[in-house]
């Protein structure tokens, strides 16, 4: 499917909505990194920190190493004047923050990270203040809703006016469980709806790789997410891995709720322009309230409904603030990574230890919430990123690098890293293995984009 297939499905290529770009607004995209490919104009995009495994190889900083990052940001600001392909959001900036490897290797603590950060600088460019965070990742994590400490950090973007939207995970139907976060009740979740290629909303069905829970919170709205054509990032893993995926020279094709999570995003940012003030809580009541019904299968059994900006454009109702009950962040993170584990030399990341060192999570959770986890290049007191913006790459500003103290501090030296740890395990019907560089190497079976092809 076309992205301007796509925008036609959202409801975004007629009336007001076909007029709008997501001029300014920021979308933070906490991923695998973007590739300085001809269709992302590099106005549009700008490096936060390199918190990844591969910001230690100057030749791999902030690049897209795996496809996963790049083929998002080209659903969202892509312009590709090869075919004339562009993003849903063509005038959003962009901050990438990349935090996953060539095979995906990442800890939770890199994305509580990631989003702290977001948090403490969305409005260091007045102009384009982040409003939206784009998440197509999830870990294996079930922890309690109360104490989830990647909860509380998405939880305090929201209450920072960031709209968070995640990615439901990639198990298939029968799964049980959202992925986390997006099983928190206060974000938006995707799930992908699978559009047959057409943009009649007649034919469309929930897609079988989408998890469903048996309880608790529900998938919120959907999202066209099977077989989207966009931006081809050459080299990178899923290319060279998924040759058939390739569309020409320039572009690719994926499916997934991380798919499907990148178009939201996108629909949220055109509503923000038409709606500028409008706060998370509204913003995720419009979509969900304008949503049309996907009239086919298991969604329509239970009630799932595919986002329409025209609608949420056009609602006019009040939104009551929701009443879930916060997480206080003070859990363990062995709960919030669950099943998603980064290992080193056969011993897994455990404990109340980041990548980086011990923390304890309720003094990160009481910093966090004050708003003073950063301090400069410097997260919880690691060293982790420069203390500013640096010059300019191929995207309009980069964060500065630093070089970590120790790159493994729960075992000491060693060569291997392996993370069985996003939300999809399989790749048109099989398991990819390690990338690597300069000596090290990740493997992991888990993305939060199912099928390239």
């Amino acid at each position: 499917m076309t992205l301007s297939q796509v925008r036609t499905v959202i409801g975004a290529g007629t009336g007001t909505a076909a007029g709008l770009t997501g001029k300014g607004v920021g979308v933070a995209l906490i991923d695998t990194g973007v590739a300085p490919v001809a269709g992302l104009p590099a106005a549009k995009v700008v490096n936060g920190p390199d918190l990844s495994f591969e910001s230690q190889a100057p030749n791999l900083r902030y690049l897209d190493t795996f496809g996963h990052g790049t083929h998002m940001a080209g659903i969202i600001v892509g312009n590709d004047a090869a075919t004339g392909t562009k993003g849903l959001a063509p005038d959003v900036k962009l901050t990438s923050i990349k935090v996953g490897t060539a095979n995906g290797a990442v800890d939770v603590s890199q994305v509580m990270a990631a989003v702290d950060w977001v948090v403490e600088h969305r409005n260091d460019d007045p102009a384009n203040p982040i409003k939206v965070i784009n998440l197509s990742y999830g870990s294996g994590g079930t922890p309690n809703t109360w104490d989830d400490p990647l909860g509380f950090a998405v939880e305090k973007a929201w209450q920072a006016g960031i709209l968070v939207v995640a990615a439901a995970g990639n198990d298939g139907n029968d799964f049980g469980a959202l992925a986390n976060p997006a099983s928190d009740e206060f974000i938006l979740t995707v799930g992908a709806a699978a559009t047959k290629g057409t943009t009649a909303l007649t034919d469309d069905t929930l897609a079988t790789f989408t998890n469903l829970p048996k309880a608790g919170k529900q998938i919120n709205v959907l999202a066209p997410g099977v077989s989207i054509m966009s931006l081809r990032d050459g080299g990178s893993y899923i290319d060279t891995t998924y040759p058939t995926a390739r569309v020409g020279e320039t572009l690719f094709r994926g499916s997934g709720t991380s798919q499907a999570t990148a178009v939201t995003s996108a629909a949220a940012a055109l509503l923000l322009q038409a709606r500028p003030t409008a706060t998370p809580d509204q913003l995720k009541d419009w979509l969900i309230k304008s949503s049309a019904r996907v009239p086919n299968g298991v969604a329509a059994n239970l009630g799932l409904q595919e986002i329409n900006v025209n609608a949420a454009i056009a609602l006019t109702t009040t939104t009551q603030k929701p009443t879930w009950n916060p997480s206080n962040g003070s859990g363990t993170l062995d709960n919030s990574r669950g099943s998603s584990r980064v290992v080193f030399d056969t011993m897994p990341l455990a404990g109340q230890r980041t990548v980086w060192g011990p923390v304890t999570t309720a003094t990160w959770a009481a910093r966090s919430g004050a708003g003073d986890s950063w301090s400069g290049g410097s997260w919880m007191g690691f060293r982790l990123a420069g203390d500013g913006w640096t010059g300019t790459s191929w995207a309009s500003r980069t964060w500065a690098a630093s070089t970590w103290s120790n790159s493994a501090p729960w075992t000491g030296a060693g060569t291997t890293w392996s993370d069985p740890a996003w939300a999809g395990r399989s790749w048109t019907g099989r398991s990819w293995t390690a990338g690597s560089w300069t000596g090290r190497s990740w493997a992991s079976d888990d993305w939060s984009s199912a099928y390239w092809g």
